[in-house]
């Protein structure tokens, strides 16, 4: 089925979404990033560096920090000291396993001592489930990261300190409904292994790079898209995330989302790169970049980095 995706502008930016580097500790099936222990692209010093004044002189509200592994960077501390007295909220999109990489066994303590939210990848609370998309033995260090994280404090009522999981379905669907099934993960979850968080997001694959060469090689490509297509929900596009994000790549180049960035879609009017943030007072407003795996944000209950739109 052929559609085009509706016309979408910007609005009031509050998001600044940073992809640091691709280089990750798994190499998972559904990485629409493509992210693997042998990339080496990463985000320099100098982007780094400008990335406080950039969120002070735009007013923005969260920092979305993700990768890859965001923690692989050399400078993931140093960007989030450097932001202590900024009012913002920080997001660390990790994968939980890192914290038993050499040298990486100080993030749970780190993260908590500087109250960085953490959003984690956990696909399923089945372990067969979770291994077949992740890989072999990640979920036991998923699992025995949460409770780390559970002693520092995350997840527990009263506690600032965020724990968000994220559901990605292990076959070519929609994800079911997202307050459903949270309510599933908590009573399994805390039933099976004695371990809490505070919300779960659900999110639809987005069928590029890996997962769409994936679904590609069993035929299913034309099926998912369509899939998509024949869900649209045209009450998401009000909330879709690319109307308040930016989203800047590890060269520093900017883009409406994480997705666009991966297959290098670009907005004509829309800053260049992060340093033009710098001098730009006007950085909204303008025609958002959209093509068909779009259709992954808005059908059935819609999808963002924070989950259902609806």
């Amino acid at each position: 089925m052929k559609k085009n995706f509706p016309n979408v502008k910007k609005g009031i930016i509050d998001t600044l979404q940073i992809n640091i580097g691709y280089k990750c500790n798994q190499a998972c099936k559904h990485c629409h990033v493509n992210s693997s222990p042998s990339r080496t692209e990463m985000m320099s010093k100098d982007i780094i560096k400008i990335i406080p004044e950039i969120i002070s002189k735009h007013g923005i509200k969260t920092l979305d920090i993700t990768g890859g592994a965001p923690e692989l960077h050399p400078q993931f501390k140093e960007l989030i000291l450097s932001l202590r007295d900024n009012k913002i909220k920080i997001i660390d999109r990790c994968n939980l396993t890192i914290f038993f990489e050499e040298g990486y066994q100080y993030l749970p303590r780190f993260l908590a001592e500087n109250e960085v939210i953490v959003y984690a990848s956990l696909p399923c609370y089945e372990k067969d489930n979770v291994e077949k998309q992740r890989g072999f033995g990640v979920f036991d260090k998923s699992i025995e990261a949460i409770k780390i994280l559970n002693k520092f404090g995350y997840g527990k009522s009263g506690s600032n300190l965020l724990l968000n999981l994220v559901y990605n379905p292990i076959n070519p669907t929609l994800p079911p409904p997202q307050d459903e099934l949270e309510d599933a993960y908590k009573r399994v979850l805390f039933k099976n292994h004695k371990i809490i968080f505070n919300n779960l997001f659900t999110i639809t694959n987005m069928p590029i790079n890996r997962y769409a060469e994936q679904l590609k090689s069993k035929g299913e490509l034309d099926q998912y898209l369509n899939l998509l297509i024949n869900n649209f929900n045209k009450k998401n596009l009000q909330n879709i995330m690319c109307k308040n994000t930016i989203s800047v790549d590890y060269l520093g180049n900017i883009y409406d989302c994480d997705f666009n960035q991966q297959i290098n879609l670009k907005s004509d009017n829309a800053p260049k790169t992060i340093f033009d943030l710098a001098t730009d007072e006007n950085i909204e407003d303008y025609e958002i970049s959209v093509s068909n795996h779009c259709f992954a944000c808005t059908a059935g209950s819609g999808s963002s980095c924070g989950g259902s739109l609806s």
